[in-house]
């Protein structure tokens, strides 16, 4: 059981570690702390492969861990961030306060919380479009889309995103 843990881990790996990777950089801004956390996602997943109950695709199952995995991380930076605040403001530094960063970081949270409540085509094209700021071109290229199919899918997807951010309750400017 343990060879086909081991293999089945190392397999998801190859398939979506770039892609986890990726949602946790979006997530912390920070390639290397990414690659930490896409370790820890990886181990978490092999730990508790077990509990795995394949009701849900192995993709969706790795990035619930990724998400918890860094909303942990992010949670254990806070309290550094507080403490840093007090010597930020002596040094009467302009550079972005501790709590902006933090509310920042909840932000970044809550929008790729619920980005993961859209379905794939819609939180692909508001990644790729959007947060990736790739043009329309580019977004056809690497969806595989249509230009019509980019444009209008679009916009629903963000009329999804705005109501998915209202019912958790997240104060927002408007997107589109």
């Amino acid at each position: 059981m343990s060879e086909h843990k081991q293999t089945q881990v190392s397999k998801w790996f190859q398939q979506y570690g770039v892609m986890i990777h990726a949602y946790i950089y979006k997530m912390i801004g920070d390639h290397h702390e990414a690659e930490d956390l896409t370790q820890e996602t990886f181990i978490k997943a092999y730990t508790f492969f077990d509990s795995y109950e394949q009701k849900a695709s192995p993709k969706t199952w790795l990035n619930r861990i990724a998400h918890n995995v860094t909303i942990d991380h992010l949670r254990k930076r806070r309290p550094v961030l507080f403490h840093e605040e007090d010597d930020l403001e002596k040094t009467c530094d302009l550079s972005p306060q501790p709590s902006e960063i933090i509310k920042k970081n909840e932000d970044k949270e809550r929008l790729y919380s619920a980005l993961l409540h859209l379905k794939p085509a819609y939180r692909n094209v508001i990644v790729v479009r959007r947060l990736k700021e790739c043009s329309i071109k580019e977004t056809c290229e690497k969806l595989s889309w249509s230009e019509g199919k980019v444009k209008s899918t679009l916009p629903r997807a963000i009329s999804r995103l705005e109501k998915q951010l209202v019912k958790e309750g997240f104060e927002y400017e408007q997107i589109g």
